[in-house]
Order: C-alpha cells, then sequence, then structure tokens
C-alpha cells in the first residue's frame, strides 16, 4: 500500500482524498487542481495562487528551467519554492511535452530526475514518450516499452523525500492502456499521469477520454492517485473526477486569458461576446464586459486569468462537495448537457457501470432520474445483480400500485422503473427511495423489465405478474417469456 494516499470519500470511481508530499511537508486534497507556471511567464504570481485562490499544488517544468542559464542557476542556488515563492506543494514536468512537439530533448529519465531533486522539486516526472492518439498499435507498444524502461531508470535514482510520477500512456490502445496501468502499479513510483491525453481533450473526444482512462484504471491500485495531464478546463473536471481521477494541471486560465477568452463550468466565452458577467467573483463583480476589454493588454489579462481561476477553483470544491454527499453523477450529467461531446462522454462513461459500481458506496442520499441516461447508473446494474439474493414464494405480483384490495398472491412486491422489483420494505432503502419525473422515456421501463428478468431467471419457481402503469412496447418485449403481464394504468388514475 502507497502510505502517501489516503482515501476520505468515494463515489464510483471519484474519490476525496489527501496526498501526502513529504518534501513540501503539505497534504493536498484531492481532487486538486495544479495551476501551470511558465517560470518564464508568470500570468499570476505563485504566491497569490496559493493566498488567493486557494493553491496547495502547483506545477511547472524543470527542462525549461535547466535550458535557461539564468533560471538554472537561481533554481539550484536559491530553490524552486525560494524562486517561485510558493509554499505549497510543487511538481517538476521532465520535458517530455518537449519530446513530443519536437522530436527530441537533451537529457535523460536519470539526468533530469536528479536535476529536479537537486533543485527541491516535490514530485519529479521522467521522460516518458507521450504517444498521440490514433497511432498503430505496435508503435504505440513500441513507444510504451520505452516509458516502461524510463520508470525502471526512474526507479534507480536515489529522489530522498521527493515522490516521483509513473506515467501511464498507450495511446488510445484500451490493451496497452491497461497494461500500463498495472505495469506502473506495481513499481514503487507514487503517483500516476494519464499521458497524452490533450490532443483529445482539444479535439472534444471526451468519449474516448473516459474510455482510455477508465482503461488505465482498471491496471491500476485504489491506492494510486492519478494526474489527468493536460486536464484543465473546469467543464470536463466532474467527468474525469467521474473516471477516477484526482489530480488536474491547469494552463488555460492564462492561455485563454492571452486570447481573451473568459472560462464558465458550461464552455469558453471570447470577452467580445459578452453583454453581462455571469460569475460573482471578485473580477466580475467589479468590472462589466466594457471596463474589462477598455484595460491595457497586461490588465486585462491578468483580469481575465483571476477570472478563470475562481471559476475553476470553484468547480474543483463543487466536484469534491459531490463526492462527499454521493451526487457526483448528477453534476456529471448537469455538466454534460452543456455540449453534445460532453454528453458523449457522459455515455462513454455509462459504458463502464460496472466498473464503477465495484467502488461505488452502496447508500446514498436520494438518487434523482433527470434522463433516460439516469437508467443506465451503477446503482440501477446492483440493483439488478443483487435480486438473485431475494427470496420469492410461489406466486408473486410485481406492482407499480402496490397491492390491489382482493388478490390471491403470496406477496406483492414493489414495481418500480428503472429498478425494477422490490419488497415494499425496502421502499426507503437508497436507491429505490429514487425522486422520479412524473414522465419517463422508455429507457426506464425497458431497465425495469431487465429487472424483472434478472429476478424471474434467480426464481424459476415462482410464478410472476407484473402489474404495469401502460408500459411502452419495448419494454413489454423485455419481459420474460411466462410472465404474465397486466395494465393496471387505471388504478393509479
Amino acid at each position: 500500500m502507497r502510505d502517501c494516499f489516503e482515501l476520505r470519500a468515494t463515489d464510483g470511481m471519484a474519490r476525496v482524498g489527501r496526498l501526502t508530499v513529504p518534501r513540501a511537508g503539505v497534504t493536498v486534497e484531492t481532487p486538486a487542481l495544479m495551476p501551470v507556471i511558465n517560470p518564464n511567464i508568470q500570468t499570476i504570481s505563485p504566491r497569490r495562487l496559493h493566498e488567493e485562490f486557494g493553491a496547495e499544488i502547483l506545477i511547472t517544468n524543470s527542462y525549461i528551467i535547466r535550458k535557461t542559464e539564468d533560471l538554472h542557476e537561481r533554481a539550484l542556488e536559491e530553490g524552486l519554492h525560494e524562486m517561485l515563492d510558493f509554499p505549497g506543494a510543487i511538481v517538476t514536468d521532465s520535458g517530455s511535452f518537449q519530446l513530443a512537439e519536437y522530436g527530441e530533448i537533451d537529457t535523460n529519465t536519470s539526468e533530469i530526475l536528479q536535476f529536479q531533486h537537486d533543485i527541491g522539486s516535490d514530485i519529479g516526472t521522467p521522460v516518458d514518450i507521450p504517444t498521440p492518439p490514433d497511432v498503430s498499435h505496435e508503435r504505440a507498444a513500441r513507444e510504451l516499452d520505452r516509458t516502461e524502461t524510463a520508470l525502471a531508470d526512474a526507479a534507480e535514482v536515489e529522489t530522498g523525500e521527493m515522490l516521483v510520477n509513473a506515467p501511464v500512456q498507450g495511446s488510445t490502445h484500451l490493451d496497452l492502456r491497461e497494461e500500463a496501468g498495472a505495469h506502473a502499479a506495481a513499481t514503487d513510483l507514487d503517483v500516476f499521469p494519464v499521458g497524452a491525453i490533450v490532443p483529445l481533450l482539444n479535439a472534444y473526444r471526451y468519449d474516448d477520454m473516459v474510455e482510455v482512462t477508465a482503461a488505465a484504471k482498471r491496471g491500476l491500485h485504489a491506492d494510486c492517485p492519478v494526474h489527468l495531464f493536460g486536464a484543465g478546463h473546469p467543464m470536463m473536471f466532474a467527468q474525469a473526477a467521474a473516471v477516477g481521477c484526482d489530480l488536474f494541471d491547469s494552463a488555460a486560465y492564462a492561455l485563454y486569458a492571452r486570447d481573451d477568452r473568459y472560462l464558465t463550468v458550461r464552455g469558453t466565452e471570447q470577452l467580445d461576446d459578452l453583454s453581462y458577467l455571469p460569475c460573482p467573483c471578485p473580477t466580475c463583480t467589479d468590472h462589466d464586459p466594457d471596463s474589462l476589454r477598455a484595460l491595457n493588454n497586461r490588465e486585462r489579462e491578468e483580469a481575465l486569468a483571476a477570472h478563470n481561476l475562481h471559476v475553476t477553483f470553484a468547480e474543483i470544491r463543487r466536484v469534491r462537495q459531490a463526492i462527499r454527499e454521493g451526487s457526483l453523477l448528477e453534476l456529471v450529467e448537469e455538466r454534460a448537457r452543456a455540449h453534445p461531446k460532453s454528453a458523449d462522454g457522459f455515455r462513454s462513461l455509462l459504458d463502464q457501470a460496472e466498473q464503477l459500481e465495484a467502488s461505488d458506496r452502496v447508500s446514498k442520499g436520494t438518487f434523482f432520474y433527470t434522463s433516460p441516461e439516469s437508467a443506465r447508473r451503477p446503482e440501477v446494474l446492483r440493483h439488478h445483480e443483487r435480486l438473485n439474493r431475494l427470496e420469492t414464494p410461489e406466486t408473486v405480483l410485481l406492482s407499480q400500485f402496490g397491492a390491489p384490495e382482493d388478490h390471491d398472491y403470496d406477496a406483492v412486491w414493489r414495481l418500480k422503473p428503472p429498478f425494477g422489483p422490490f419488497p415494499s420494505s425496502l421502499s426507503e432503502s437508497y436507491p429505490l427511495n429514487a425522486e422520479l419525473p412524473d414522465t419517463l422515456e422508455d429507457a426506464a421501463y425497458v431497465a425495469a423489465a431487465d429487472g424483472v428478468a434478472s429476478l424471474v431467471e434467480a426464481n424459476p419457481e415462482t410464478t410472476f405478474t407484473v402489474g404495469h402503469d401502460d408500459w411502452p412496447a419495448a419494454a413489454l418485449n423485455a419481459v420474460p417469456e411466462g410472465v404474465e403481464t397486466e395494465d393496471l394504468s387505471e388504478l393509479g388514475e
């Protein structure tokens, strides 16, 4: 077990945790945002990130520091914390991004990790190979071998209390991502970045991001803190947390501000297109769009970067709260409605329902059914899988309206979409206490019929009757043969 990471709450694959960073002497609550600091250009100072925005951890690039003469000397002489004036934990990248962009760099894992240690980094990174999406399986496997060699080299470097990243690569090949996760988890390294995700995010391929990350998580262990490299837009934090990511790094706050772009949890707006500032942060309460546009370039960039940070940190806090109260999937769905590609990502997440269910807690507050996708949530899957634990008498009526006044069934059970059948005594238990809209889509009734099928399969000696509320044909067709169905909708009027 890795003693640097402690789980405090879970919701599906999402977790609130505590990452202890011994060299910095701090413990970071996760999910956490790591603002990216360009050592040459600081739009918002690291000290201000800590004091105004609550940043506990940031990330900067040790390769740039090493290649820039004055920064190199200052970092070795003063130490990274003094040079950046930041009291929290500092992560350093290795130059892998530059390797991906330019094809080669003049360092290797042993050299760059030693340099990161010497300048006082708290979490260092080896030189991995960030294989882009959609390359051949052969190329991805070959480059993954080089990354795994880098992890072996990293394990040989004497890093003292500095934690070390173990990047998980493999392009868009799910078998390689899972293999890479298992290999990384088997090392003694500490933090596990899922790499080469930025091209997917830039292309709004949120469904592929979910699949790739879920595959990596299948290889990693529960005690592995996961960093989604390059995932800095607040609109996707909930989705990425739901698939098990704990750390996010963001350069978006500064890069977008440089181009007069204004972040929201629903997407990105151009400042020129705004008539109002729909945000209560200090930037937006002190300005209107006209006064922001009137600032000089430097002042406007800083003001927009501050707004972008406020929105981004607020979303991280919102995600943590949702995990603690067990409502993260509702938040994911709310965010998914903001963009068609986010909706694709949400559906891809629900394709992983079995994986989500494995780490989901059994009891929460209230299940809210808000769309057809709610019928595919892990709580529904779990209910169907556990129906085989229930004993049934010889004859059972499964009814949406409770027990008729005169009946000759041995038992009458509730029938509630999307879960299906259950004894009435469980009606107030999670998730069967679900809040449903008055009008449901076919998917909810089909899911309920799937629950009936699970119960019938587990109890072949019982005679079942389904008393339904005008179910659609798709749901009635999903009811097993031999089960009588009766429309009781008049009883509900």
